[in-house]
């Protein structure tokens, strides 16, 4: 994102400056990573369940006068690695964070990675901000009141799509289905300012999970006030070595900003509409001065889906969608991928921004199981900042200059707060204090996941990536600044500017709220259906089921098959492949087994059905034996011949 204070303005005005610059030439707008940050040797490690030093590192931090809750084993690996290390925060039985003063992170991750105990060591890396009617909010449309004349365009991006408009998301016709209810979004950023107005009544108890105190800047460490102290660096602050290589900036009310597009109170008559303004949200704060520890981000994921933290009370609201506004370069770590795979397997959907780097996605949003979410600007074409790739799945509005004028005509609108270091009063962004950045592509995508399980709480975040892409509108191919070329796939280092989006550079196309929605409001599961070779049999015998007659409606097909026993597990068991249209099962032994059959379509839809089958000792569903049978012909045979005597 990008925060630009009224004072820059004002002297942009007094300077002579005509125009801003057009959106070819906004890469350097957006809020982007810095370019070197601290390197204080801080290293994210896993143990083998193995591991000796599991057992004296719990009882290390049962003793520890500090109080530390969770896995305490620096002493240990510091004999086995003959370098000096010290504790940070427990991210689980087996997770900790290590720091050293001594060596980098890189070469610390390396060292542990080949310590026979550890399973796996990553950097403990920053990631950073990566910045039914219209309703009746002051700020929603063009040409408002001379009060707030900075505004050019209000909410373009919430609109119907127009030819001016054309990567607006279609709020109206979303609304007209849904505003959102009884689904709680989690905004993991720099905090929130709850005194807002437009956000009164929207915020449920949030948590501090910012663990190093300096860049928390609340003056204590991890608690359970959310709330935004803001997050400025000063020159000062830049010449120590805690932010040496930090961008110096003013505090960038992030997080509120972020919420405010997702949840903001709408058709109020105050301020601004937002996309679901019927939701909740959750404030989860692990972003700081100059960003945020991959730990404590992680951490942060897994109490906002109500997994449980080390020394954390549970999140007792847990969120069904996951807003991560942040990220920087480079590959998906294990450490952020098994957060993922926990969160998702947990039913919470994660939403991340693509990043504003115009490289190849950053991490986490290019984690398996992530909605990264690239940027474009009002004509449709990719944002000069957005990064772009295959990681990509879909792109919505993240704010463009445009030219024309000294203004910023295609901001994204936001609550946010006027102070520059620390809190002054609530207020909006808008034409001179922009804002623009996949930061803001990420909640409109969040609010619209919320929106979707509002309508069908049962959504898988699958189910919900599969709808989203699929309900997407094609990019244009015509509109954008004279001379642009086609998005190509990145390479390097190489940065590319605006340029015309491709499915697979960009994701599958341009967010449509409406659509999606519709989508939803007309699903129809697949069918799901098998059959049994034998609905009785005896132990010993194999059965074949069969769920090829399964199959998908609305044009989706069945992509997959997963076979299961529900009951009676130990009388049966299968033989070969679980995962095919068809699968054997052997009978164990006599009584009563249910076989269940879940099938999945391609739009990522899942229906089950079951069936029972009947194990007997000798296969006849009446009961009985060999002798039994043999017993009752040798009366039937005795029967007949005592009638012939008689006659």
């Amino acid at each position: 994102m990008l925060k630009r204070n009224m004072l820059l303005a004002a002297l942009s005005l007094i300077a002579g400056l005509t125009a801003v610059p057009t959106q070819a030439t906004e890469a350097v707008h957006a809020h982007r990573q810095p370019s070197a940050v601290p390197d204080t040797g801080r290293v994210i490690v896993k143990f083998r369940s193995n591991a000796s030093v599991l057992s004296s590192g719990r009882a290390s931090a049962q003793s520890a006068a500090s109080g530390a809750s969770g896995l305490q084993v620096a002493s240990q690996m510091s004999a086995r690695l003959g370098i000096t290390l010290t504790n940070g925060r427990a991210l689980s039985e087996r997770v900790q964070v290590l720091k050293s003063s001594s060596l980098g992170s890189a070469a610390l991750a390396k060292r542990l990675a080949q310590d026979s105990e550890v399973e796996w060591a990553v950097v403990d890396g920053r990631r950073f901000i990566t910045s039914v009617t219209a309703p009746n909010d002051p700020l929603y449309p063009d040409n408002i009141s001379s009060a707030l004349n900075s505004v050019t365009a209000g909410q373009w991006y919430l609109r119907a799509p127009t030819a001016t408009y054309v990567a607006a998301i279609d709020g109206p016709g979303a609304w007209a289905k849904t505003t959102g209810s009884n689904v709680m979004v989690a905004v993991l950023d720099t905090g929130i300012r709850p005194e807002h107005p437009d956000l009164a009544g929207k915020i449920v108890a949030g948590y501090d999970f910012i663990s190093d105190a300096a860049v928390a800047n609340d003056g204590d460490g991890r608690d359970n006030n959310p709330t935004d102290p803001g997050d400025w660096v000063s020159d000062a602050d830049a010449a120590t070595s805690a932010f040496s290589g930090c961008t110096v900036e003013s505090s960038s009310w992030h997080g509120t900003q972020v919420a405010g597009i997702i949840g903001a109170s709408s058709d109020n008559g105050l301020g601004m509409a937002s996309v679901a303004p019927g939701v909740s949200i959750l404030p989860v704060r692990v972003l700081g001065k100059c960003g945020g520890y991959d730990s404590d981000i992680i951490d942060g994921m897994r109490w906002a889906a109500g997994l449980s933290v080390p020394g954390v009370a549970t999140n007792t609201h847990p969120a069904k969608v996951l807003n991560m506004s942040l990220g920087a370069t480079g590959n998906c770590s294990v450490a952020y991928q098994e957060a993922v795979s926990d969160v998702t397997a947990a039913g919470a959907v994660v939403v991340a921004a693509a990043g504003n780097e115009s490289v190849a996605v950053g991490a986490p949003a290019n984690c398996s199981g992530v909605i990264a979410v690239g940027a474009v600007g009002h004509v449709g074409t990719k944002a000069g900042y957005s990064s772009l790739g295959s990681s990509v799945a879909l792109s919505a509005p993240g704010g463009n200059c445009g030219g024309g004028g000294a203004l910023c005509a295609y901001s994204i609108l936001s609550t946010t707060n006027d102070g520059s270091t620390t809190a002054g009063a609530s207020t909006y962004s808008d034409g001179g204090n922009y804002a623009v950045g996949t930061s803001f592509a990420a909640p409109m995508v969040s609010g619209t996941a919320a929106l979707m399980l509002s309508l069908d709480s049962s959504l898988s975040p699958a189910s919900v990536k599969a709808l989203l892409q699929s309900s997407t509108r094609a990019f244009p191919t015509s509109g954008g600044s004279a001379g642009i070329a086609t998005c190509q796939a990145p390479s390097g280092t190489t940065e590319q500017d605006e340029c015309y989006c491709t499915t697979s550079t960009c994701g599958a196309g341009m967010l449509d709220a409406s659509a999606a929605l519709t989508a939803v409001a007309a699903l129809t599961p697949p069918t799901a259906s098998f059959t049994l070779s034998a609905a009785s049999v005896m132990a010993g015998t194999s059965v074949t089921l069969d769920g090829s007659a399964s199959s998908g409606q609305n044009g989706a097909s069945i992509a997959s098959y997963s076979w299961a026993l529900t009951s009676g597990s130990s009388l049966a068991s299968f033989a070969g492949s679980t995962t095919g249209s068809t699968a054997t099962l052997v009978a164990n032994a006599s009584g009563t087994v249910t076989v269940t059959l879940t099938v999945t379509d391609t739009r990522g839809i899942s229906t089950s059905v079951s069936q029972t089958l009947t194990v007997t000792a000798d296969g006849s569903s009446s009961g009985g034996g060999p002798l039994a049978l043999w017993w009752q012909c040798g009366l039937l045979a005795l029967g007949l011949l005592l009638r012939r005597r008689a006659a």
